[in-house]
């Protein structure tokens, strides 16, 4: 059973779809410390959602400002590249932004972490083998 991760940030953003017109759809997204959520405009988060896990995430790029809106893209660890646009002052770029930056944070903390326990234990191995008779 999957825990229910914290909300940061719940709101509408605009999706460009994958079609040939690329047509701008209203989202209901959800932020929270390890994904963004999107859901199909007008349902409730009890529809089915598509998750993009931050593990999955490379980086938020391509930020362009117009009059009107903000224009983002998130690029994921596979090269694939999903356009977003929010209202100017909302600053969605910025939240997802700094949501996946401390979970990129957390897991390099944590990896640095591994790492060092292994390398002690490989340490205190060799102790013991050089010790024995």
């Amino acid at each position: 059973m999957k825990m229910q991760a914290e909300v940061i940030r719940e709101g509408e953003l605009e999706k460009r779809s994958d079609s040939l017109f690329q047509l701008w759809k209203k989202k209901l997204v959800v932020l929270t410390k390890d994904s963004l959520s999107l859901f199909p405009d007008g349902h409730s988060k009890r529809a089915k959602g598509k998750e993009l896990g931050f593990g999955s995430i490379l980086k938020v790029d391509c930020v362009e400002r117009t009059g009107k809106y903000i224009y983002f893209t998130i690029v994921t660890k596979d090269r694939k590249e999903i356009d977003f646009r929010c209202p100017d002052q909302s600053c969605w770029n910025a939240s997802i932004t700094m949501a996946l930056i401390d979970f990129q944070n957390k897991r390099a903390i944590q990896d640095f972490k591994s790492r060092q326990e292994l390398e002690q234990a490989a340490g205190t191995q060799e102790r013991r083998l050089a010790r024995a008779p």
